[in-house]
């Protein structure tokens, strides 16, 4: 396959991924603020937008935008990892402990004004799974995903 082809087709691909990504924001939110070093309120249900910069969480009148420059971590885990817990965040928002086969935070640290910041979302498997392909495409960096689990 030529270099023409193979980028023709990896565009194919990455519009089709973003169209059910895009598709599924359409409905209700389907994303929690489960904990965080920023001042959002707990469980504030919202969408998370993949822009060309950023990742954007928006929620009743509150919003995070991380450029995808700054991050450092992302993980999609049952819990939140301790390798994250070790971290010297200041936590506005600590999360429930988490436990379980069943991944639902999304971890994402990042940083901002020269100090370590964390977002955690609570998001169920079939709705993360479209997001997964797209946050590592956009940012560059790899999702860290526990284990293996069944979308279906």
């Amino acid at each position: 396959m030529n270099h023409q082809k193979s980028n023709l087709l990896i565009a194919a691909v990455a519009a089709i991924l973003m169209a059910g990504v895009a598709g599924g924001r359409q409905t209700e939110p389907q994303f929690k603020y489960a904990g965080g070093t920023e001042n959002l309120p707990e469980q504030c249900a919202g969408l998370l937008e993949m822009g060309a910069d950023a990742m954007v969480f928006r929620c009743a009148t509150y919003s995070i935008a991380i450029p995808y420059a700054s991050l450092a971590l992302m993980q999609y885990r049952p819990d939140v990892s301790r390798r994250v817990q070790k971290l010297k965040l200041k936590w506005k928002v600590r999360p429930e402990p988490g436990g379980g086969k069943k991944n639902r935070y999304f971890t994402v640290v990042y940083g901002e004004n020269g100090g370590q910041h964390a977002m955690v979302l609570e998001v169920q498997p079939p709705v993360m799974r479209p997001y997964l392909a797209e946050i590592e495409m956009r940012s560059g960096r790899r999702v860290e995903v526990k284990g293996y689990e069944s979308y279906e």
